[in-house]
């Protein structure tokens, strides 16, 4: 593992700002930062962000529903329009000293960077109806929703993701840890790339995030994958959902020299990373 997106919970339908970092070894935090990181976002749906599991004796806070998560980012990205053209209204003015500005509102300012496609939204996501409805209020605001995240459901509206234009990063194999997942099937990854859409394997796993060689082999086994295509599901594919594969994911000219020597087959459960260089740098 070279690169990473750090993404926080699930708990808001809105959530904060995500970081792209290289894991190089003796660099500080601030240095392991991506150079000129394309801008992201966290969204997430489902049970999380309902408080499914708090119990309805502890409503803490909307929304409760899945429809009050439908109406969340409706109303903020409403918010977001207005603000967003009061704003270029302002602009436009060749007389600014004679009105006032209006108030600066960080959240609809991020919010308005995704309406201008200047940023990216990673979402968490894992049944369909709900994955639907994101694309559905995407294009009534008229943007793209960029990944959705773990979306065991992917497979039901695979052809639906792919005219929208999403891309798709999923567990490998996890399921039955909640009822919204209960659904999942090992040939989700498989069955979305078929239907053309970029898939990749994710980890929310300390452990299981330093063998995702071992998750990509998966696609393999369940779906008859090529190996190729299969490898491309932790390399190449992720660096193009996070719009970095102009400088990794794959060994090329011109690119960041971030490459792994492994003992055997990487997607063979009795290969070993025998050494990892991150831009230039070996880590033995």
């Amino acid at each position: 593992m070279t690169t990473s997106q750090l993404l926080h919970g699930s708990a808001n339908p809105i959530g904060g700002r995500s970081a792209i970092v290289k894991w190089k070894w003796g660099a500080t935090a601030d240095e392991m930062l991506y150079k000129e990181q394309p801008k992201f976002i966290k969204f997430a749906l489902g049970e999380n962000v309902k408080q499914a599991n708090r119990g309805y004796d502890n409503p803490t806070r909307f929304p409760q529903t899945r429809m009050g998560v439908e109406q969340v980012f409706i109303d903020y990205f409403q918010r977001a329009k207005e603000y967003d053209e009061a704003w270029k209204e302002y602009n436009s003015n060749t007389k600014k000293n004679t009105i006032k500005a209006p108030r600066v509102d960080i959240e609809l300012q991020t919010l308005a960077e995704i309406l201008n496609k200047e940023r990216f939204i990673s979402c968490h996501s894992y049944i369909q109806s709900e994955i639907l409805m994101l694309m559905n209020v995407a294009d009534k605001f008229n943007f793209k929703v960029n990944t959705f995240t773990h979306i065991l459901e992917g497979y039901k509206v695979a052809d639906k993701m792919k005219e929208h234009g999403v891309a798709a990063s999923t567990f490998a194999d996890w399921w039955a840890y909640k009822f919204e997942v209960n659904d999942a099937i090992p040939y989700n990854g498989a069955i979305m790339h078929n239907a053309g859409v970029l898939v990749a394997y994710n980890s929310d796993d300390a452990e299981m995030s330093r063998r995702l060689n071992q998750e990509a082999a998966k696609a393999v086994k369940y779906g008859n994958v090529s190996e190729e295509e299969a490898w491309k599901f932790v390399t190449l594919n992720p660096a193009k959902m996070l719009h970095i594969d102009n400088k990794v994911g794959s060994i090329k000219v011109g690119k960041d020299a971030d490459l792994v020597l492994w003992s055997d087959n990487p997607l063979s459960i009795y290969a070993k990373a025998e050494k990892t260089i991150i831009e230039g740098t070996g880590i033995l």
